[in-house]
Order: structure tokens, then C-alpha cells, then sequence
């Protein structure tokens, strides 16, 4: 495995210090855990973030725990019988309605309860082997956080309007969602995202400069998933098929997020913050 590129760490340090001085106040205030959406499209650096911002926060005594939109995910046989049974592109992961999110909300709920003898868990998915792990190695938390933080692809986005449903967006959608079925069914499921979204007390956004980069940022990744052999690895037309499967939310996330965010951290090409903005 390659070591980081060693100019990363010290600016998601300095970063995770500064969005977490900027709700400090209101963290320490909250009688409930305070709860952080950590947005950003993929590539964009908001895993490694989060979890310096857990480290940090408890370095500053708040418990906090971190959950990944992702780790919410159906397993592969779900989305199978989804595919049977709505439309085949819902194979693959990633779109809304892909995501249990019951399931987020309910450990959401559960959380501020969090003891011994209440103790709260939640699904790890295994990328690799594109399902769940078993429940043996799902988190186990048996004390209330004082601060959760969220991290996933395009928190936050609104349904897009049917007239903006009309044009595909890309080969997939074209040839693969002729009469627009899949995409219509994905911005319907959208709705039932939104009392997630609600629910954040701060809504952080990782802009990236256009989709042409985060294509970029998650070849990179796969580059790297390659060279370790990793289950599952795409090549260059896997990934770029696999990516069409998001483009269209991401475009819209993209052209919309920062309006509706609580904090925005701009990226130039190479992932070096260029603006941090606050409501």
C-alpha cells in the first residue's frame, strides 16, 4: 500500500480544527448530539476528514462517532431483486434508494440512549465484495455521543424537477434508461432523504471544481484499489460506466450544494482547499 502523500494530513489537521472551532459554541451547547452532515462527491476527501475531525473533537472531550452514508448501502441481493423487480440499473450502488435510510434514521434515534445495556450498532459494507459485513464487525457504541457526524456523496441535494429529468444526461442513460423510468424512480426515492437532511444541526460541503475532476479523483482511487488486487476492482470502462450511475446527481449537487450549506470548503483540481465560507 502507498504511504500518504504527506501534504495531506496537515491540512484536513488544520481544517478539521477550524469547522470544528466554528461550531464549537453550539456543540458544547446541545443537549442532544449535535449532528454534522460532512458532504462531498467522491474522491473529494470526506472520509479521511471526518474521521480527523472525530479525533479532534474527542481530543477536545466530546464523545463523537462517525457514520458513513455509505456503510448504509443494500446488500448485492437486495439491490438484486431491486433490479427484478424496478429496473436494472439498480444493480449498482450508489443512487438514492439504494440507501436503508430507515435504518440511518433509527440509529440516529437510538444514539443520545446509547448505554450498556442499550448499546447501539449499525452495518459496515465491505466495497470490495460490494455487501455487508457481518454483524461481528459492526460498531458497537454503548455511550450517547456528544457529536455524530455523517459523511457521504451529495448530503444535503433536493430532488431535481421532472423537466430536468427529460435529457439523459449520458451514454448509460441513453442507451441503458431510454424512457427515463430509472431516473424518475431515483428522484422520487430522493424525497425520502430529506428528513435525514433535516435533521442536521450543520450541513458541510466539500466542493469540487466540476465533475471532470471527481471522475478524475475516483479513477485515482481505483488505480489504487487495482494495484492492491483489491475484490471488485473496476478498470478504466467499468469505472467509467460504474460513474455515469452518479453523474446526474452529481452535476445537480454541484450547481446546488453551496447555496444550501452551512460551510463550504472549496478544492482547486488537486484537492488543496482554495475557500472555507460560512452561512
Amino acid at each position: 500500500m502507498n504511504a500518504p502523500r504527506p501534504h495531506v494530513a496537515a491540512p484536513n489537521a488544520s481544517l478539521a480544527g477550524h469547522l470544528l472551532d466554528q461550531y464549537a459554541g453550539r456543540i458544547a451547547r446541545s443537549r442532544r448530539p449535535y449532528l454534522i452532515g460532512l458532504s462531498g462527491l467522491q474522491g473529494s476527501g470526506k472520509s479521511t476528514l471526518a474521521r480527523e475531525m472525530k479525533a479532534q473533537a474527542e481530543a477536545r472531550g466530546w464523545p463523537t462517532e462517525v457514520l458513513s452514508l455509505d456503510d448504509f448501502y443494500y446488500s448485492r441481493s437486495d439491490r438484486e431483486l431491486m433490479a427484478q423487480q424496478i429496473h436494472p440499473l439498480l444493480r449498482t450502488r450508489g443512487v438514492p434508494g439504494t440507501h436503508e435510510i430507515e435504518l440511518l434514521l433509527s440509529v440516529l434515534a437510538a444514539l443520545p440512549q446509547a448505554s450498556e445495556k442499550l448499546p447501539v450498532s449499525w452495518p459496515r459494507f465491505d466495497k470490495g465484495r460490494d455487501t455487508r459485513m457481518p454483524p461481528s464487525r459492526w460498531p458497537r457504541v454503548t455511550r450517547p455521543p456528544q457529536l455524530v457526524i455523517v459523511e457521504g456523496w451529495a448530503l444535503g441535494i433536493r430532488p431535481q424537477s421532472q423537466a430536468a429529468l427529460d435529457e439523459p444526461a449520458n451514454r448509460l442513460e441513453r442507451e441503458e434508461d431510454p424512457d427515463g423510468s430509472w431516473r424518475h424512480w431515483v428522484n422520487k426515492q430522493l424525497r425520502g432523504y430529506q428528513p435525514l437532511w433535516r435533521k442536521f444541526d450543520a450541513l458541510i460541503v466539500l466542493q469540487a471544481p466540476n465533475w471532470n475532476v471527481v471522475r478524475r479523483w475516483r479513477g485515482e482511487t481505483e488505480q489504487e484499489l487495482l494495484a492492491r488486487h483489491a475484490p471488485l476492482a473496476m478498470d478504466a470502462a467499468n469505472l467509467e460506466r460504474f460513474l455515469q450511475h452518479y453523474e446526474r446527481l452529481s452535476r445537480h449537487a454541484l450547481a446546488t450544494l453551496p447555496a444550501l450549506a452551512d460551510s463550504v470548503v472549496e478544492y482547486d483540481d488537486d484537492r488543496h482547499m482554495t475557500g472555507l465560507t460560512h452561512a
